[in-house]
Protein backbone atom coordinates (compact mmCIF):
# COMPACT_ATOMS: atom_id res chain seq x y z
CA UNK A 1 0.00 0.00 0.00
CA UNK A 2 1.79 3.42 -1.06
CA UNK A 3 1.50 6.09 1.87
CA UNK A 4 -0.60 9.09 1.95
CA UNK A 5 1.79 10.84 -0.20
CA UNK A 6 2.08 8.35 -2.32
CA UNK A 7 2.65 9.25 -6.31
CA UNK A 8 -0.08 8.42 -8.42
CA UNK A 9 2.17 8.72 -11.64
CA UNK A 10 3.15 5.11 -10.18
CA UNK A 11 -0.84 4.05 -10.50
CA UNK A 12 -1.55 1.71 -14.11
CA UNK A 13 -3.52 3.90 -16.44
CA UNK A 14 -6.36 2.12 -18.15
CA UNK A 15 -6.12 1.14 -22.19
CA UNK A 16 -9.98 1.55 -23.80
CA UNK A 17 -9.15 -1.49 -25.52
CA UNK A 18 -7.74 -3.48 -22.66
CA UNK A 19 -10.35 -2.58 -19.62
CA UNK A 20 -10.27 -6.61 -18.81
CA UNK A 21 -6.46 -6.39 -18.00
CA UNK A 22 -6.78 -3.25 -16.00
CA UNK A 23 -7.39 -4.63 -12.35
CA UNK A 24 -5.92 -2.94 -8.95
CA UNK A 25 -2.66 -4.08 -8.69
CA UNK A 26 -0.98 -2.07 -5.53
CA UNK A 27 -3.72 0.07 -3.65
CA UNK A 28 -3.37 3.58 -2.57
CA UNK A 29 -5.70 3.01 0.23
CA UNK A 30 -6.35 0.60 2.34
CA UNK A 31 -10.10 0.80 3.90
CA UNK A 32 -11.86 -0.49 7.03
CA UNK A 33 -15.41 -1.55 7.05
CA UNK A 34 -16.15 1.71 9.38
CA UNK A 35 -14.08 4.11 7.26
CA UNK A 36 -16.78 2.68 4.13
CA UNK A 37 -19.79 3.00 6.10
CA UNK A 38 -19.03 6.44 7.30
CA UNK A 39 -17.83 7.48 3.79
CA UNK A 40 -21.81 6.32 2.49
CA UNK A 41 -23.23 7.66 4.95
CA UNK A 42 -22.06 11.15 5.00
CA UNK A 43 -22.08 11.39 1.13
CA UNK A 44 -25.71 10.41 1.10
CA UNK A 45 -26.80 12.71 4.01
CA UNK A 46 -27.91 10.07 6.59
CA UNK A 47 -25.62 11.60 9.71
CA UNK A 48 -27.23 14.63 9.33
CA UNK A 49 -30.29 15.78 7.51
CA UNK A 50 -29.95 18.92 5.03
CA UNK A 51 -32.27 22.40 4.97
CA UNK A 52 -34.73 22.03 2.98
CA UNK A 53 -34.45 22.95 -0.99
CA UNK A 54 -34.47 22.06 -4.22
CA UNK A 55 -30.63 22.02 -4.25
CA UNK A 56 -31.06 19.38 -1.01
CA UNK A 57 -33.30 17.76 -2.79
CA UNK A 58 -30.48 16.78 -5.53
CA UNK A 59 -28.28 15.85 -3.18
CA UNK A 60 -30.80 13.04 -1.50
CA UNK A 61 -31.41 12.18 -5.39
CA UNK A 62 -27.86 12.20 -6.72
CA UNK A 63 -27.79 8.09 -6.72
CA UNK A 64 -31.81 8.14 -8.07
CA UNK A 65 -34.32 7.43 -5.64
CA UNK A 66 -36.79 4.28 -6.25
CA UNK A 67 -40.32 4.62 -6.10
CA UNK A 68 -41.30 1.53 -7.25
CA UNK A 69 -42.83 1.07 -3.77
CA UNK A 70 -45.47 3.71 -3.89
CA UNK A 71 -43.89 7.31 -2.40
CA UNK A 72 -40.56 5.31 -0.70
CA UNK A 73 -38.83 8.06 -2.69
CA UNK A 74 -40.66 10.70 -0.22
CA UNK A 75 -39.77 8.60 2.48
CA UNK A 76 -35.74 8.17 1.05
CA UNK A 77 -35.82 12.09 0.93
CA UNK A 78 -37.27 12.16 4.75
CA UNK A 79 -34.28 10.35 5.63
CA UNK A 80 -31.86 13.20 4.13
CA UNK A 81 -33.91 16.21 4.00
CA UNK A 82 -35.75 18.36 6.71
CA UNK A 83 -39.17 19.35 6.35
CA UNK A 84 -40.01 16.59 3.87
CA UNK A 85 -43.75 15.80 3.38
CA UNK A 86 -46.13 13.60 1.54
CA UNK A 87 -46.07 15.92 -1.50
CA UNK A 88 -42.32 16.41 -1.76
CA UNK A 89 -42.04 14.20 -4.49
CA UNK A 90 -43.74 16.83 -6.54
CA UNK A 91 -41.75 19.55 -6.38
CA UNK A 92 -40.90 21.12 -9.46
CA UNK A 93 -36.76 20.40 -8.89
CA UNK A 94 -37.80 16.55 -9.27
CA UNK A 95 -38.97 14.47 -12.29
CA UNK A 96 -40.19 10.64 -12.57
CA UNK A 97 -38.93 8.26 -14.77
CA UNK A 98 -38.14 4.76 -15.30
CA UNK A 99 -34.37 4.07 -14.47
CA UNK A 100 -31.90 1.76 -13.50
CA UNK A 101 -33.55 -1.87 -14.10
CA UNK A 102 -36.67 -0.03 -15.73
CA UNK A 103 -37.54 0.96 -11.88
CA UNK A 104 -39.45 3.38 -11.18
CA UNK A 105 -37.67 6.43 -9.80
CA UNK A 106 -37.57 10.14 -9.06
CA UNK A 107 -34.26 12.24 -9.61
CA UNK A 108 -33.68 15.24 -9.98
CA UNK A 109 -34.89 17.33 -13.20
CA UNK A 110 -31.38 18.52 -14.04
CA UNK A 111 -30.00 15.16 -13.77
CA UNK A 112 -32.71 13.26 -16.18
CA UNK A 113 -30.19 12.79 -18.69
CA UNK A 114 -27.33 11.01 -16.18
CA UNK A 115 -30.57 8.32 -15.34
CA UNK A 116 -31.59 8.06 -19.10
CA UNK A 117 -29.04 8.26 -21.24
CA UNK A 118 -26.53 7.24 -19.13
CA UNK A 119 -28.04 3.78 -19.97
CA UNK A 120 -28.72 4.17 -23.72
CA UNK A 121 -26.62 1.86 -25.79
CA UNK A 122 -23.99 3.41 -27.66
CA UNK A 123 -25.27 1.23 -30.90
CA UNK A 124 -27.25 -1.43 -31.84
CA UNK A 125 -30.90 -2.66 -32.14
CA UNK A 126 -31.49 -2.17 -28.31
CA UNK A 127 -31.22 1.80 -28.92
CA UNK A 128 -32.87 1.49 -32.12
CA UNK A 129 -35.57 0.20 -30.37
CA UNK A 130 -35.41 2.92 -27.66
CA UNK A 131 -35.38 5.65 -30.46
CA UNK A 132 -37.83 3.97 -32.64
CA UNK A 133 -39.94 3.76 -29.46
CA UNK A 134 -39.49 7.70 -28.50
CA UNK A 135 -40.16 8.73 -31.76
CA UNK A 136 -43.76 6.85 -32.77
CA UNK A 137 -44.27 8.25 -29.05
CA UNK A 138 -43.84 11.72 -29.41
CA UNK A 139 -45.43 11.70 -32.80
CA UNK A 140 -48.95 10.16 -31.11
CA UNK A 141 -48.92 12.68 -28.57
CA UNK A 142 -47.38 15.42 -30.18
CA UNK A 143 -47.37 17.84 -27.01
CA UNK A 144 -50.93 16.39 -25.55
CA UNK A 145 -51.34 16.41 -21.70
CA UNK A 146 -50.10 12.93 -20.04
CA UNK A 147 -51.62 10.08 -20.79
CA UNK A 148 -52.28 6.62 -19.61
CA UNK A 149 -49.21 4.34 -20.49
CA UNK A 150 -51.26 1.64 -21.26
CA UNK A 151 -53.80 3.96 -23.78
CA UNK A 152 -49.92 4.90 -25.35
CA UNK A 153 -49.15 1.57 -26.01
CA UNK A 154 -52.35 0.29 -27.20
CA UNK A 155 -52.39 3.50 -29.74
CA UNK A 156 -49.07 2.42 -31.08
CA UNK A 157 -50.05 -1.29 -31.59
CA UNK A 158 -47.92 -2.69 -29.05
CA UNK A 159 -48.79 -5.82 -27.67
CA UNK A 160 -47.42 -5.01 -24.43
CA UNK A 161 -47.45 -1.33 -23.48
CA UNK A 162 -44.65 -2.26 -20.88
CA UNK A 163 -42.42 -2.25 -24.32
CA UNK A 164 -42.84 1.70 -23.86
CA UNK A 165 -39.92 1.35 -20.85
CA UNK A 166 -37.22 1.05 -22.98
CA UNK A 167 -37.95 4.68 -24.93
CA UNK A 168 -36.86 5.91 -21.46
CA UNK A 169 -32.80 5.94 -21.97
CA UNK A 170 -33.67 8.89 -24.65
CA UNK A 171 -34.33 10.73 -21.62
CA UNK A 172 -37.50 12.00 -23.63
CA UNK A 173 -40.13 10.00 -22.07
CA UNK A 174 -41.39 10.97 -18.31
CA UNK A 175 -44.10 9.58 -16.25
CA UNK A 176 -45.99 9.76 -13.22
CA UNK A 177 -47.21 6.88 -11.33
CA UNK A 178 -49.47 7.22 -7.81
CA UNK A 179 -49.18 3.88 -6.70
CA UNK A 180 -52.38 2.96 -7.68
CA UNK A 181 -53.52 3.30 -10.89
CA UNK A 182 -50.92 2.38 -13.83
CA UNK A 183 -48.28 5.47 -14.48
CA UNK A 184 -49.19 8.24 -16.93
CA UNK A 185 -47.00 9.15 -19.91
CA UNK A 186 -45.74 12.05 -21.77
CA UNK A 187 -42.53 13.50 -23.63
CA UNK A 188 -40.15 16.02 -23.27
CA UNK A 189 -37.24 17.36 -25.60
CA UNK A 190 -34.24 15.44 -25.59
CA UNK A 191 -31.58 16.30 -22.88
CA UNK A 192 -28.52 18.18 -24.50
CA UNK A 193 -25.80 16.05 -22.51
CA UNK A 194 -23.59 14.42 -24.91
CA UNK A 195 -24.40 10.72 -24.19
CA UNK A 196 -20.96 9.58 -23.12
CA UNK A 197 -20.48 12.46 -20.53
CA UNK A 198 -23.89 11.13 -18.93
CA UNK A 199 -22.62 7.38 -19.13
CA UNK A 200 -19.21 8.55 -17.28
CA UNK A 201 -21.54 10.74 -15.01
CA UNK A 202 -23.77 7.76 -13.52
CA UNK A 203 -20.65 5.84 -12.74
CA UNK A 204 -19.19 8.27 -10.87
CA UNK A 205 -22.63 8.51 -8.84
CA UNK A 206 -22.85 4.96 -8.28
CA UNK A 207 -18.94 5.44 -7.09
CA UNK A 208 -19.80 8.46 -4.83
CA UNK A 209 -23.21 6.96 -3.20
CA UNK A 210 -21.67 3.51 -2.86
CA UNK A 211 -17.84 3.16 -3.10
CA UNK A 212 -15.40 1.59 -3.27
CA UNK A 213 -16.87 -0.62 -6.17
CA UNK A 214 -16.12 -2.65 -9.01
CA UNK A 215 -17.63 -2.81 -12.20
CA UNK A 216 -19.57 -5.96 -11.53
CA UNK A 217 -21.49 -4.02 -8.14
CA UNK A 218 -22.43 -0.90 -10.63
CA UNK A 219 -23.53 -3.43 -13.87
CA UNK A 220 -26.05 -4.65 -11.13
CA UNK A 221 -27.05 -1.36 -10.01
CA UNK A 222 -27.31 0.49 -13.26
CA UNK A 223 -29.13 -2.60 -14.65
CA UNK A 224 -26.82 -2.71 -17.60
CA UNK A 225 -25.02 -5.87 -18.76
CA UNK A 226 -21.48 -6.35 -18.48
CA UNK A 227 -20.56 -6.14 -21.54
CA UNK A 228 -21.91 -2.78 -21.89
CA UNK A 229 -21.27 -1.71 -18.21
CA UNK A 230 -17.75 -2.87 -17.86
CA UNK A 231 -16.04 -0.62 -20.26
CA UNK A 232 -17.91 2.30 -19.18
CA UNK A 233 -17.04 1.39 -15.72
CA UNK A 234 -13.45 1.68 -16.75
CA UNK A 235 -13.41 4.67 -19.05
CA UNK A 236 -13.47 6.81 -16.02
CA UNK A 237 -9.63 6.12 -16.62
CA UNK A 238 -7.43 8.09 -14.51
CA UNK A 239 -10.53 9.32 -12.16
CA UNK A 240 -10.33 5.87 -10.67
CA UNK A 241 -7.91 5.10 -7.62
CA UNK A 242 -7.70 1.10 -6.77
CA UNK A 243 -8.49 0.38 -2.96
CA UNK A 244 -8.34 -3.14 -0.87
CA UNK A 245 -11.16 -3.49 1.24
CA UNK A 246 -12.09 -6.29 3.50
CA UNK A 247 -14.32 -8.05 0.73
CA UNK A 248 -11.40 -7.22 -1.48
CA UNK A 249 -10.06 -4.96 -4.62
CA UNK A 250 -12.02 -2.19 -5.68
CA UNK A 251 -12.07 0.98 -7.09
CA UNK A 252 -13.10 4.94 -5.61
CA UNK A 253 -13.02 8.36 -7.72
CA UNK A 254 -9.90 10.24 -7.11
CA UNK A 255 -12.09 13.15 -6.42
CA UNK A 256 -13.45 11.19 -2.98
CA UNK A 257 -9.80 10.17 -1.50
CA UNK A 258 -9.67 13.11 0.79
CA UNK A 259 -12.81 12.35 2.11
CA UNK A 260 -12.44 8.72 2.55
CA UNK A 261 -9.17 9.54 4.70
CA UNK A 262 -11.26 11.94 6.98
CA UNK A 263 -12.27 11.28 10.46
CA UNK A 264 -15.89 9.42 10.60
CA UNK A 265 -18.67 11.73 12.07
CA UNK A 266 -21.31 10.69 14.72
CA UNK A 267 -23.92 8.70 13.26
CA UNK A 268 -27.61 9.74 13.11
CA UNK A 269 -29.25 7.89 16.45
CA UNK A 270 -32.22 6.50 13.78
CA UNK A 271 -32.97 6.57 10.48
CA UNK A 272 -35.85 4.74 8.38
CA UNK A 273 -34.45 3.78 5.15
CA UNK A 274 -37.68 2.24 2.65
CA UNK A 275 -37.08 -0.46 -0.14
CA UNK A 276 -34.81 -0.15 -2.41
CA UNK A 277 -33.31 2.96 -1.10
CA UNK A 278 -29.59 3.62 -2.72
CA UNK A 279 -27.51 3.14 0.88
CA UNK A 280 -28.66 -0.82 0.40
CA UNK A 281 -29.26 -1.20 -3.08
CA UNK A 282 -26.17 -3.89 -3.34
CA UNK A 283 -25.65 -7.54 -4.52
CA UNK A 284 -23.48 -10.48 -3.39
CA UNK A 285 -20.20 -9.72 -1.20
CA UNK A 286 -21.53 -5.58 -0.90
CA UNK A 287 -24.16 -7.31 1.45
CA UNK A 288 -21.49 -9.06 3.29
CA UNK A 289 -20.07 -5.62 4.52
CA UNK A 290 -23.11 -3.99 5.07
CA UNK A 291 -24.59 -6.71 7.42
CA UNK A 292 -21.85 -9.09 8.25
CA UNK A 293 -24.00 -11.55 10.23
CA UNK A 294 -25.34 -13.73 7.86
CA UNK A 295 -28.53 -15.33 8.93
CA UNK A 296 -30.25 -11.22 9.02
CA UNK A 297 -29.18 -10.84 4.86
CA UNK A 298 -32.25 -12.92 4.08
CA UNK A 299 -34.52 -10.75 6.31
CA UNK A 300 -33.49 -7.50 4.12
CA UNK A 301 -32.53 -8.81 0.78
CA UNK A 302 -35.68 -11.31 0.39
CA UNK A 303 -36.98 -13.17 -2.40
CA UNK A 304 -39.43 -10.90 -3.01
CA UNK A 305 -40.24 -7.27 -1.96
CA UNK A 306 -37.60 -5.87 0.25
CA UNK A 307 -38.28 -3.99 3.37
CA UNK A 308 -37.19 -1.19 4.61
CA UNK A 309 -34.21 -1.01 6.65
CA UNK A 310 -33.51 0.22 9.82
CA UNK A 311 -30.34 2.25 11.09
CA UNK A 312 -29.34 3.17 14.71
CA UNK A 313 -25.89 4.68 15.45
CA UNK A 314 -24.87 4.38 12.04
CA UNK A 315 -26.04 0.28 11.49
CA UNK A 316 -28.27 -1.60 10.48
CA UNK A 317 -30.54 -2.97 13.01
CA UNK A 318 -33.41 -4.58 12.28
CA UNK A 319 -36.33 -4.37 8.97
CA UNK A 320 -39.55 -2.40 9.24
CA UNK A 321 -43.03 -2.31 7.02
CA UNK A 322 -45.74 0.09 7.28
CA UNK A 323 -49.42 -1.48 6.81
CA UNK A 324 -51.65 1.86 6.40
CA UNK A 325 -50.94 3.91 9.71
CA UNK A 326 -48.94 1.11 11.27
CA UNK A 327 -45.28 0.95 10.97
CA UNK A 328 -43.71 -2.57 12.59
CA UNK A 329 -40.26 -2.49 12.99
CA UNK A 330 -38.26 -5.69 13.44
CA UNK A 331 -35.25 -5.86 15.57
CA UNK A 332 -32.58 -8.15 15.43
CA UNK A 333 -31.07 -7.81 18.52
CA UNK A 334 -31.95 -6.14 21.91
CA UNK A 335 -31.89 -2.51 21.53
CA UNK A 336 -30.23 0.12 24.27
CA UNK A 337 -33.58 1.96 25.28
CA UNK A 338 -32.00 5.28 23.80
CA UNK A 339 -31.87 3.12 20.31
CA UNK A 340 -35.74 2.37 20.67
CA UNK A 341 -36.67 5.82 21.57
CA UNK A 342 -34.61 7.28 18.67
CA UNK A 343 -36.56 4.89 16.34
CA UNK A 344 -39.61 5.48 17.23
CA UNK A 345 -39.48 9.23 17.07
CA UNK A 346 -38.34 8.55 13.81
CA UNK A 347 -41.69 6.36 13.20
CA UNK A 348 -43.35 9.14 14.55
CA UNK A 349 -41.73 11.45 12.17
CA UNK A 350 -42.40 9.79 9.06
CA UNK A 351 -44.51 12.03 6.14
CA UNK A 352 -47.71 10.12 5.41
CA UNK A 353 -51.18 11.83 5.55
CA UNK A 354 -52.84 10.54 8.77
CA UNK A 355 -51.92 8.96 12.02
CA UNK A 356 -48.94 6.44 12.42
CA UNK A 357 -48.02 4.12 15.05
CA UNK A 358 -45.24 2.26 15.84
CA UNK A 359 -45.78 -2.00 16.88
CA UNK A 360 -42.43 -3.62 17.86
CA UNK A 361 -42.21 -7.27 16.10
CA UNK A 362 -39.95 -9.34 18.53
Amino acid sequence: MLDAGGDRSHQPSPDPHCYRAWMPATARLTLDRDQILAHRRRVSSLDHRLPAGAESLRRAAWAGLTDSMPRAAVLSIHARVEETTPETWEDPSLVQLWGPRFSVYVVATEDLAVFSLGRLPESGAKRQRAENLAARLDALLDGSPPVPFGEAGRALGLKDPNMLRYAATTGTVLIRWEGARQPTIWTVPAPEMDPREARLELVRRHLHVLGPSTHDAFCHWAGIVRGRGEPMFFDLGDELVPVRTPIGDAWIRAADEAAFREDPQPPAPARLLPSGDAYFLLWDSDRELLVPDGPFRPELWTSRVWPGAVLAGGEVVGTWRRTQGTVTVHPWQKLTRRSVEAIEAEVMSVPVDGPISVRWDE
